[in-house]
């Protein structure tokens, strides 16, 4: 199996947000970068994605013009199979159902190289139950980054069942040449670490709106001025430190009681699916993203993300070089 040192060409399969972003990274980092996608037009979606952030990191002085050529010149995009046999390391970005990844790595497991590294993108899928459909499953590994990847850090490397001690190192080594931050899941947990963290939030966010405790924006707000600037900063684990094991315990006697522990998708989450809500990707979500609007949330975020990174680490928006 090859080490971090011996990839070369990398294969993104899935060309949607998180793919197109994946492509840019491996690309800045002077890897030859193959974006697949069995659709022709998700390709030329992710063209002008990628377009949308280069020109957003140049504006902010993240990339210079020159670099950001060099960087376009080193991604090729394709819909041919013929592609999986030229990869060194594969990193899966596909749907989120468990039979159309089986049915992708079962094909892919056996067209590229015994030595290629295969990694899977899934945000809380059994990384053991999509290892049942590949080839030689000792060389497969969990790789979950957090959306929008080209400007968070935090790559949550995932072992399963019959991952390798020798695949998770690698995958990990490569994630540090990316400039991101590499953290160790074991025991394969639904959600991995991050995602469990974030849905106990987005369920308690759901249930005060629910509630009538706040509104929407309202919520939106305590998490961007409150929480999400101490928690750019520090851990939960440090926040009880700094506050008083003492006080978090108290606190904790009466509060913890209080909070939502319902099971299943919050009320206001379903309703808004079954509404047709998508989101920026569809222009409607709990905001409005129609009339252009989305692209220019999506700068915002973008520039934001870039100006907390610089405040915070002093370097461009890929963290932790």
């Amino acid at each position: 199996m090859y080490t971090q040192k011996e990839i070369h060409t990398v294969l993104v399969a899935g060309s949607g947000v998180m793919g197109a972003s994946f492509a840019q990274i491996f690309a800045q980092h002077h890897y030859d970068v193959i974006l697949y996608d069995i659709a022709d037009a998700a390709l030329e979606k992710a063209k002008n994605l990628i377009a949308i952030n280069q020109k957003t990191e140049i504006a902010q002085g993240s990339l210079t013009e020159k670099e950001s050529e060099e960087l376009l010149s080193r991604i090729s995009f394709t819909s041919s199979k013929d592609c999986f046999a030229r990869a060194d390391f594969v990193l899966e970005a596909i749907a989120e159902k468990m039979a159309i990844k089986h049915s992708f790595w079962s094909e892919v497991s056996q067209a590229v190289s015994d030595d290629a590294v295969l990694a899977t993108n899934t945000s809380g899928l059994s990384i053991s139950e999509i290892a049942q459909a590949v080839n030689k499953p000792e060389r497969f590994a969990g790789m979950h980054w957090v959306n929008p990847p080209h400007l968070i850090p935090l790559v949550e490397v995932i072992s399963g069942e019959k991952s390798s001690e020798d695949v998770i190192a690698t995958i990990y080594d490569v994630a540090l040449d990316l400039g991101q931050k590499p953290v160790k899941v074991y025991k394969d947990p639904a959600g991995f670490i991050l995602n469990r963290l974030q849905y106990a939030i987005v369920r308690e966010a759901c249930h005060c709106v629910e509630m009538g405790y706040a509104s929407i924006e309202d919520v939106d707000n305590v998490v961007k001025y409150g929480l999400g600037m101490r928690y750019a900063c520090i851990g939960p684990f440090e926040t009880i430190d700094f506050g008083g094991i003492d006080i978090f315990n108290h606190v904790g006697s009466y509060l913890f009681d209080q909070l939502c522990n319902d099971g299943g998708v919050p009320a206001i989450l379903k309703e808004a699916y079954e509404a047709g809500k998508c989101g920026v990707k569809n222009s409607n979500g709990f905001y409005d993203y129609s009339d252009g609007k989305g692209e220019k949330a999506l700068a915002r975020r973008d520039e934001a993300f870039i100006k907390l990174a610089h405040c915070l680490y002093g370097k461009r928006a890929a963290l932790c070089r």
